[in-house]
């Protein structure tokens, strides 16, 4: 190859041109790479960063419960914290319950998404991570080049390659990282409210199911108690010792028990298939059996302490959720802001060039390039300036968002708390309710077996000791959920954090 077709050719190298013209020995080259990524990292390490201060913002409750929360356990801190910290396992004790959480927790189609959700949360955390590190690559490479005179020229190059690493010197990609590690905390927060949620959603469905084998239970008795009445009516009515009124009353409250228990037995065939949902599995022969078996009425959950509402900040994990979400808007905006200083990228590349294939290897052949790049920003017709404001925008939604999140924990505590204290008072209520009605069908079936009463004061009887019994099925339904609810949301049912 002639001299001009060389000089020609050289040009679209660097790194043959810096081979060939200074020749630079192995050892030497070596050294100025050595320094220049000393340098690199030195300029790293010394970046700034503009991403604003992180303060949390306050809460927006009161400092106490209100009075209608009737808290009457202590509400020191140490003790709220052990609700926290129980474990589902030591609280829900029946051994058929624990079954069926293990169950929900492992077959679970919505906790499954959720910690798969964290597994994508994890890997773009990784991805932002080597962001703030060079990409080192080996890269070989051919180019056949016509030349004016009708030849051609050959360059081989092969070698390792750092292409466009941004030097992160007003802390652009160190700001996505964090923005992208809070999303990562945020994502486990969210798996481990779906967590609580579930457990508490399985253990609630479980009770409904135990209080319409209750109220099925009192449903049969009623009606077989119902239909003997009917007969004996009707063969009084044959011998003329009861009207045709008498039977009708009495076929009428036949009739309403039997679309009574149809009712409950649809509701209970919903109540179960939302309990398979949970699961994720059809329930087991040995656990409907154990359904028709489980006391309901000697069910009874421990009290737990409520503590005070700030305890909520650090029990509650979607509170934590939308802390470390207002931390990932607070870290864009770092991100925002250093659009506006000049962007530092640098390629850089260490090799061996020739124009022959079989002289890739040879002494003298090696070289390197170093090729930074700085980028300012002069016009871009306010899109920086959009992308602050709608990044700052974005960080007071989020204090919003975190604010409400305080608020409505706090809401639901309170709910609880309302519903333990009434809710004792009501269930008690509706136990002497219905020992006085139970008393009263018995007086008056006395009474009308002696002709002292008439059919339709013990009809009216049976029917208000029927209802009265319904009733207390459902308040105890509602006091036991009710405890439920308050484990929730006072943080516990979830793994004790290490």
């Amino acid at each position: 190859m002639n001299k001009s077709i060389e000089n020609r050719a050289r040009p679209s190298l660097v790194i043959a041109n810096a081979a060939r013209q200074s020749m630079i020995p192995k050892f030497a080259m070596k050294t100025l790479i050595v320094k220049s990524a000393a340098l690199a990292t030195s300029t790293f390490l010394a970046a700034c960063s503009l991403m604003p201060a992180y303060e949390r913002p306050n809460a927006p409750v009161a400092p106490q419960w209100p009075a209608s929360a009737s808290v009457s356990a202590s509400t020191s801190s140490s003790t709220a914290q052990n609700t926290a910290t129980l474990a589902w396992q030591d609280y829900f004790a029946d051994a058929g319950l624990r079954e069926l959480i293990d169950t929900a927790l492992t077959n679970n189609r919505d906790l499954r998404v959720a910690v798969l959700n964290i597994e994508q949360a994890r890997a773009q955390l990784g991805i932002r991570r080597a962001d703030q590190f060079p990409t080192l690559a080996a890269a070989v490479a051919g180019s056949r080049t016509a030349t004016g005179t009708g030849s051609f020229s050959n360059v081989y190059t092969a070698g390792l390659t750092v292409t466009a690493y941004e030097v992160d010197f007003f802390g652009r990609v160190a700001s996505l990282k964090e923005q992208a590690l809070a999303q990562y905390l945020a994502t486990t927060e969210a798996s481990q409210t779906e967590q609580i949620s579930l457990i508490a959603t399985v253990v609630q469905s479980w009770l409904s199911l135990l209080a319409d084998e209750e109220l099925l239970a009192v449903s049969r008795q009623t009606l077989a108690s119902r239909e003997e009445s009917l007969t004996l009516v009707e063969l009084k009515l044959r011998h003329g010792a009861a009207s045709e009124l008498d039977q009708r009353l009495a076929q009428t409250l036949l009739e309403s028990a039997r679309v009574t228990l149809a009712q409950q037995m649809r509701q209970r065939a919903l109540d179960e298939n939302a309990l398979v949902l949970l699961l994720g599995q059809p329930l087991s022969t040995t656990f409907q059996a154990q359904l028709s078996s489980q006391q309901f009425t000697q069910l009874q959950f421990a009290e737990l302490p409520a503590g005070l509402p700030s305890d909520l900040l650090a029990s509650r994990p979607d509170i934590r959720q939308a802390e470390q979400q207002l931390i990932a808007s607070n870290a864009n905006i770092g991100a925002a802001r250093a659009a506006f200083f000049p962007r530092i990228s640098l390629t850089a590349g260490a090799g061996s060039a020739s124009n022959e294939l079989s002289g890739l290897l040879k002494d003298g052949s090696w070289g390197f390039t170093l090729a930074p790049q700085l980028v300012l920003p002069l016009f871009d017709a306010g899109r920086n300036q959009a992308n602050l404001a709608s990044a700052q925008a974005a960080r007071d939604i989020a204090v919003a968002q975190y604010q409400k999140a305080i608020q409505s924990a706090f809401r639901e505590v309170a709910d609880a708390l309302a519903g333990r204290d009434t809710l004792a008072r009501q269930l008690h209520a509706a136990q002497a309710q219905l020992d006085a009605e139970a008393a009263r069908s018995r007086l008056t079936k006395l009474r009308y077996d002696n002709g002292a009463a008439s059919q339709l004061d013990w009809l009216d009887a049976q029917r208000s000791l029927f209802a009265t019994r319904q009733a207390l099925v459902q308040t105890r339904l509602a006091y036991l959920q009710n405890q439920v609810s308050l484990y929730k949301a006072l943080g516990g049912g979830a793994s004790p954090r290490p």
